[in-house]
């Protein structure tokens, strides 16, 4: 296969962009899509490689594993064994056995499907996930394991035939992204079945290259340039991916690939000496980005500032070109590592890692038993407390696996579907007209606090993580409860909202609201350049003017948000001094300000005469010396969430009429 620097240059700006993502720098905040612009290369080169040897008659199974081999599993594993002491000195026992359930996964190449099943790739804990970054690596390894054999066996039918076939793969396989991203975002995201038409895309694009060659086209190679450059600024956490939208930078790879011929100006931009020599150790560097920035979470007692991501990811790079230059490059040559001794050292490197993770994960009773031990008495105590505040599981009522069934007609679901609407429907037909709790996580803990504090028998909540009115998705639950509520006005006599507050707000540059705002800002800075989100308030008014023309509802405003990292409460104990940042609060009262002032503008409209706020600052009075945490409690369960044990002490500070209607 001929040489092809402007694809070297076209992996650098895959890689920089991802390493500035997961380095929290906001410009970059689509800088996730470096990840499918990997895929497009990857597609292209190995089907490339494979139809030369179909055409030649070489083809060999053995040999391209062989290859794949030598090309994957030095650095990774490497990389692997690097973080392993960081790792025992460092982290915490829940994240030593959830490092150690990746350390297995990622050897086995399913660690898409182990992050898939436990945490989302923008997550907050993702971030101290060591080796997050290896689910694209699995989805490639699943792709090299299937395809050579399908283009194997296809291969009798003729390469225009192949070629269609994958073209309808592709057409398939980006219907599934569609459908993946409105009902199964996660699964949308990690798995291999949504995410190959960005691997056939380059497949397409290697077929159209072997029978016609690069064909120059300054402004269709510049549209691809960007193409992939506007996904990396414009997209977010917020854009659902992949799907349609990821077109932009699978498609603006495609054309690179196709049209960037030598002559042209992306090919020369892209043939430089800087992108070809990112691009070269762009493996590598991918590899060492995130271990390097978890493991700085980790250790770090508050968030580590943006200087030392930056650098961190600054010395990426460099230790890229140690890993390229003695790890990745003796491993390729085959005068220096024969095939037997790739295959072996790649075997037995598999089976040590195996064994290290399954008995990380086995005995991670033992480590947490060692760290303990280490540990002094204040430590031990607050490990204790902190270990019972699980956001996911830490709500009033919940069982094992986090579900709020209180009763038959007292529980909390994500959505509405006819067996729970039927079951609504039921409650009604016994206890006549019911409350209902509807909005984000913030009101999944409200709905612990209401059940807490009220033992009304007809008490429903449907709330969902992740989804608000101003971003929601079709797999969110809001329109499915307005219909509800529209197709059956008498069931509730009240309708009581909240969503969290972060996401109405945003940043003087115009950034949407996340929990990093605050998450990385160290308690002794002040909150500044954050301003209430006029759209995203108007779009959330709009969703609860709608609730209300048929039931009434109240807005229990947003709740002041502390974000206090984990790794702080732990050095500082149950006697640390927990506190809002400078101007925390007053932007929270500021945000409340203006939703009652939208509200009370409102209420000159006749159809918003029902519609009411309850100042859930007001009425909770967080003083956070006395409501963050005591010696035997901690009453939040991360930054912004409370814990069951604060949803029953902040529940006894509800009004006594907070549910009636």
């Amino acid at each position: 296969m001929k040489y092809r620097s402007e694809i070297d240059g076209l992996r650098a700006v895959a890689v920089v962009p991802v390493i500035l993502f997961h380095a929290g720098s906001a410009p970059f905040s689509g800088g996730f899509v470096g990840v499918d612009v990997f895929f497009v290369i990857s597609g292209y080169l190995i089907t490339t490689i494979l139809i030369d040897d179909l055409e030649a008659d070489r083809f060999s199974l053995v040999n391209f594993y062989e290859r794949r081999a030598r090309r994957i599993l030095p650095a990774l594993f490497f990389v692997m064994a690097c973080c392993l002491p960081f790792a025992w000195m460092w982290m915490l026992p829940n994240q030593m056995e959830d490092f150690a359930k990746s350390i297995l996964a990622v050897t086995l190449f399913v660690s898409n499907f182990l992050f898939w099943k436990s945490s989302g790739y923008f997550a907050a804990e993702a971030d101290e996930q060591p080796l997050l970054h290896t689910w694209s690596l699995a989805v490639e390894e699943q792709y090299y394991l299937l395809f050579p054999i399908f283009l194997f066996l296809a291969w009798r039918f003729g390469k225009s035939r192949v070629y269609w076939m994958i073209v309808v793969f592709s057409v398939i396989s980006i219907a599934l992204a569609e459908w993946g991203w409105r009902n199964e975002p996660k699964a949308n995201f990690f798995l291999i079945p949504t995410r190959a038409w960005e691997l056939f895309a380059g497949s397409i694009a290697a077929f159209i290259v072997n029978k016609r060659g690069v064909q120059g086209n300054n402004a269709l190679s510049l549209l691809g340039l960007a193409a992939i450059v506007y996904s990396i600024f414009m997209f977010d956490e917020h854009t659902p991916f992949p799907s349609l939208y990821a077109l932009a930078p699978v498609v603006g790879s495609v054309l690179i690939v196709l049209y960037a011929d030598k002559d042209t100006l992306a090919a020369k931009l892209l043939s430089t000496k800087a992108f070809v020599g990112i691009g070269l150790v762009s493996y590598s560097a991918y590899l060492w980005h995130q271990p390097l920035l978890a493991f700085a979470r980790i250790r770090s007692t508050e968030a580590p500032g943006q200087a030392l991501m930056l650098g961190l990811a600054a010395a990426s790079l460099v230790l890229a070109a140690f890993s390229w230059k003695y790890v990745e490059q003796p491993f390729r040559k085959r005068d220096r590592v024969d095939r037997k001794t790739i295959f072996s050292l790649s075997l037995a490197g598999g089976l040590v890692f195996v064994a290290i993770g399954v008995a990380g994960w086995q005995f991670s009773g033992r480590f947490e038993q060692h760290w303990l031990a280490r540990q002094s008495e204040s430590v031990r105590s607050t490990y204790a407390v902190l270990n019972r505040a699980n956001p996911e599981l830490s709500n009033f009522g919940a069982d094992e696996r986090g579900n709020q069934n209180l009763a038959e007609c007292r529980f909390n679901t994500r959505n509405v579907d006819e067996a729970r609407g039927q079951r609504i429907l039921d409650c009604f037909e016994q206890h006549g007209p019911g409350v209902l709790i509807v909005g984000d996580s913030h009101a999944m803990d409200l709905y612990g606090v209401v059940a807490s504090r009220f033992d009304a028998p007809f008490l429903i909540g449907i709330t969902q993580g992740g989804c608000q009115p101003s971003t929601a998705g079709p797999y969110c639950h809001y329109d499915n409860v307005a219909a509800f509520v529209e197709a059956n006005p008498e069931v509730f006599g009240k309708i009581i909202y909240e969503e969290a507050g972060v996401f109405l707000l945003r940043e003087a540059d115009g950034t949407k609201g996340s929990r990093e705002m605050f998450s990385r800002l160290r308690l002794t800075d002040p909150v500044e350049n954050i301003e209430p989100d006029m759209e995203h308030i108007a779009a959330t008014l709009a969703y609860v003017k709608r609730l209300s023309e048929t039931v009434p509802v109240l807005w229990f405003l947003p709740r002041a948000e502390p974000h206090i990292g984990k790794n702080y409460v732990l050095r500082n104990g149950c006697q640390g001094n927990y506190v809002f940042r400078e101007g925390q609060y007053e932007l929270f009262e500021r945000l409340e300000r203006v939703i009652r002032d939208a509200i009370d503008t409102a209420r000159d409209d006749a159809g918003l005469q029902a519609k009411t706020w309850l100042s859930q600052n007001e009425q909770f009075a967080f003083d956070l010396s006395k409501d963050y945490m005591t010696c035997d409690d901690i009453y939040w369960s991360d930054g912004d969430h409370f814990s069951e044990t604060g949803e029953v002490l902040f529940g006894k500070r509800l009004p006594d009429d907070f549910i009636d209607f």
